[in-house]
């Protein structure tokens, strides 16, 4: 008879182990994106998590809160792999650059410094006052720091989108950000002489029609 009290033991003991080593890997590659280690470990901890499912469901018709399907440890090997199979190492001698652009009208200075204030304060420990939000650049600068950092935090009743601009360009060196004073508006956004302009995209607000325009173009 075989022991299923026994492989589901091991199972577990298989995820805990395959989970402790995705954590040492993702904390080796320190945040690099598309790191070999990281998703290698990743694949181990994926199937670990099924193999365990499976067995807990044949043992006891019960599941885990895990929705995993297995992975092909050689297919997952071809991520990471130029079509030879020898590991991927050709880096790009260059540096891609994205500048972005949009611009914003704002309907109502105190009703935006209001939303700022809000952010600020539940970022502000209970124990502490928060400082007062002064002014439209404060406030703008504010929600993007209480949100992920990213014009998406802009996507607020308080600010209405405009037309923006995406350039994407190949540079030869990153941007040196010690470089420029903290009060210098376009250095960090002046291009080199030796950069070149792949490609532009424009950006238009969607505007809503309303209900009677919407029947007239019917």
């Amino acid at each position: 008879m075989i022991d299923q009290h026994g492989e589901l033991d091991t199972a577990l003991e298989r995820v805990i182990e395959a989970a402790r080593h995705h954590l040492a890997a993702v904390r080796a590659a320190q945040g690099r994106i598309d790191d070999d280690a990281v998703w290698q470990a990743y694949v181990a901890l994926n199937n670990a998590s099924y193999a365990y499912d499976e067995r807990l469901m044949e043992a006891f018709g019960e599941v885990t809160p895990w929705d995993v399907q297995a992975i092909d440890p050689e297919e997952a090997d071809e991520r990471f792999a130029s079509p030879d199979g020898s590991p991927a190492t050709d880096s790009y001698p260059r540096v891609i650059s994205v500048r972005q652009r949009r611009d914003y009208r704002v309907p109502s200075v105190s009703a935006l410094i209001r939303a700022a204030a809000s952010a600020r304060r539940a970022e502000t420990p209970d124990e502490e006052e928060p400082a007062p939000v002064e002014g439209v650049g404060e406030a703008v600068l504010e929600l993007l720091q209480s949100g992920d950092g990213s014009l998406a935090a802009l996507d607020v009743p308080e600010l209405e989108p405009m037309d923006g601009v995406v350039m994407v360009s190949e540079v030869d060196a990153a941007v040196d950000l010690e470089a420029f004073d903290d009060d210098d508006p376009v250095g960090p956004f002046q291009p080199a002489a030796g950069d070149r302009l792949v490609g532009r995209l424009d950006e238009h607000p969607f505007l809503e029609l309303d209900d009677e325009e919407y029947d007239h173009s019917h």
